[in-house]
């Protein structure tokens, strides 16, 4: 099976999933049902490609879902109680008198090339709407479904090549409340998702690998087949331009699959040893070095997924596994984007859904909290070395200036190219303006 769109998929209590799978051994059948889907697509093609000039600049989101404690990482409260503090100590960064846990060895080295925000709010405390709420900066609406940050790059500066303009790498989104999709923009703007593990030696991405024994030859065989299945239907149809538009999709969806550069995007293997070893030989690892291979391919934005971040219970044991990985990677990417010229076009930035608890929990562990957390920028004209903002004595509330979801999304879209007063038509006809906040100042270079 040869799977041409991705897959929504939540790995969470509740799990459903958006599919079109196509067999390329039946590709005929496809030209007789014509799913509502690639209509969709079809019926939207003019509104992305008119505006793939605006944005030169692309971006790396690296999600970890669950809420990353930020008292455990990068704001640590070193002189609060034991109840507070917790079981880590802290370290010395490149900036004077700026601490991390020791957990966070690699980003208090590199602390020179990103910036760190401390004063921001996230306004939720709850798993799923989180991801509604960080991924488009719009409150969460039970009404009306925002589209996440890549699905506006999708619909508003199209794909530069055979890559979709929307890649998301693994599983990592919680979709409950509808968080990381396109909403009202259309399905043919949801991220191109790859679910599998570019760490595993077996690392392989189905919708752009033909299967064993189906040459390209045979592929454009079955095209013609289908283009003649589809010249009879047409004679029953009254609607041509819709026709002739769907006729792009299947020519783009062709190109993908059969295009030499998108199977050398995805192929990990052309990278040395010493670069992958950088990254780490971890999921987390390898998919950032993956989303730097995408940009330098021309997706233009990629989110990077990493699960297990919920530490209501064994926080600090929990953390102990899952925070290297997150250390080695991140300045790994950021230096490689750097070393290639690529930081300078590149807007890479870390989020999570929100903080966690002051007061550690009976279960040695931290709770949601809605009021502080972290983020982490670099790149596209982003200083490095600064600490934006602090929280209070307990890591509860920023202190003073703080910034909101909506002043993320404000920064995305303005590194990116995007008009903050861009209007879209949501379903019922209604306008509804594309973001409420303002760019982080320091963050705008």
């Amino acid at each position: 099976m040869l799977k041409l769109f991705s897959a929504q998929r939540s790995d969470c209590e509740r799990k459903r999933r958006r599919e079109f799978m196509v067999d390329v051994g039946s590709l005929s059948a496809l030209g007789l049902t014509l799913p509502q889907l690639l209509q969709a697509e079809a019926e939207a093609a003019g509104s992305s490609t008119g505006n793939a000039k605006r944005g030169d600049t692309n971006c790396i989101l690296i999600w970890t879902r669950g809420g990353t404690s930020h008292h455990d990482t990068l704001d640590p409260k070193p002189e609060a109680g034991a109840d507070v503090r917790g079981d880590f100590g802290v370290i010395d960064t490149a900036l004077p008198g700026v601490q991390f846990t020791d957990q966070m060895p690699h980003f208090a080295k590199e602390l020179n090339r990103y910036t760190v925000m401390r004063n921001l709010n996230p306004k939720n405390g709850s798993h799923s709407t989180a991801d509604a709420i960080m991924m488009s900066g719009h409150k969460f609406n039970p009404a009306i479904t925002y589209p996440c940050f890549g699905s506006v790059v999708s619909k508003e500066l199209g794909a530069k090549n055979a890559l979709p303009s929307f890649i998301q790498l693994g599983t990592n989104v919680d979709h409950r409340f509808n968080g990381g999709l396109a909403g009202y923009l259309g399905l043919q703007h949801n991220a191109f998702v790859v679910p599998d593990d570019p760490s595993s030696s077996k690392f392989s991405v189905r919708d752009v690998s033909l299967p064993n024994g189906l040459t390209s030859e045979r592929v454009s065989r079955r095209r013609e087949a289908l283009l003649k299945i589809d010249t009879l239907q047409r004679d029953l149809e009254t609607r041509p331009d819709a026709l002739q538009a769907i006729d792009s999709y299947y020519e783009n969806a062709f190109s993908m699959i059969t295009s030499a550069s998108t199977k050398t995007a995805f192929d990990l293997g052309q990278e040395d040893d010493k670069t992958r070893d950088a990254y780490g030989r971890h999921n987390l690892g390898q998919s950032c070095l993956l989303a730097r291979r995408l940009i330098e391919s021309g997706c233009r934005f990629v989110t990077v997924t990493s699960g297990g971040w919920d530490t209501h219970r064994d926080n600090f044991n929990g953390l102990k596994k899952l925070l290297p990985p997150l250390d080695q990677a991140w300045p790994a990417l950021v230096t490689d984007l750097e070393d290639r010229g690529l930081l300078e076009n590149t807007f890479v930035v870390w989020l999570t859904d929100f903080g966690r608890t002051p007061i550690i929990n009976s279960a040695a562990g931290r709770d949601h909290w809605s009021t502080a957390s972290i983020a982490t920028f670099a790149g596209a004209g982003v200083q490095g070395g600064q600490i934006l903002g602090k929280t209070d004595e307990t890591g509860a509330r920023p202190v003073g200036q703080e910034y909101y979801p909506e002043d993320i999304a404000a920064t995305v879209y303005r590194k990116l190219g995007i008009p903050l007063d861009t209007h879209h038509t949501a379903p019922d006809g209604r306008p509804i303006r594309l973001c409420i906040g303002e760019p982080v100042p320091e963050l705008m270079g």
